[in-house]
């Protein structure tokens, strides 16, 4: 996993440079997220991985209908050429990180023990964007098994305060 995430990484920057240079992030953003979609089809992969297979029956499988992007079709060309088809999710999902520092934007997901309130969730939002002085995207997850409570995950930032992960950290401060 970790060894496709590092070959992905050029190939992830490449992309951002060349849609950012001609400002068009996102519909990158959606033609990487079809065609790492469609790569991710179990049926397809197969097809991609069949060396018969030749670099334009590989765009037809990957592009959707209608006009593309020619640079993105390039860029799908390279990865056909340099046999890296099977990274395009780890390279979506790099493109949308980069996308996200650029413009901004902090991808948030709340985990609750119950659904919440439309008022909490529009306080808990306003509460993010001050903390990380960011727009914030949040999605919200139900998870009974939390007890009481909610983890909040921003990357590399999670706060725990689930009744689950309060009775963890009280259990482990007992036992030490």
């Amino acid at each position: 996993m970790s060894s496709n995430l590092t070959l992905a990484r050029p190939y992830a920057r490449a992309a951002f440079a060349l849609a950012r240079e001609h400002g068009r992030l996102a519909p990158w953003s959606t033609l990487l997220g079809f065609a790492a979609a469609m790569a991710s089809d179990a049926r397809i992969a197969a097809l991609l991985g069949h060396p018969r297979l030749s670099g334009d029956d590989a765009l037809v499988l990957l592009l959707p209908d209608g006009d593309v992007d020619p640079n993105f079709r390039q860029f799908l060309t390279v990865l056909s050429e340099n046999r890296r088809l099977d990274l395009l999710a780890d390279i979506a999902a790099q493109f949308e990180q980069l996308r996200a520092e650029a413009e901004h934007v902090v991808q948030v997901r709340v985990t609750s023990a119950t659904e919440l309130a439309p008022a909490e969730i529009e306080s808990l939002s306003a509460a993010l964007r001050r903390r990380f002085g960011s727009d914030i995207v949040l999605t919200r997850a139900v998870d009974a098994s939390l007890i009481g409570g909610a983890v909040i995950d921003a990357g590399d930032v999670v706060i725990d305060g689930s009744v689950r992960g309060k009775l963890a950290r009280l259990d482990a401060a007992l036992t030490h």
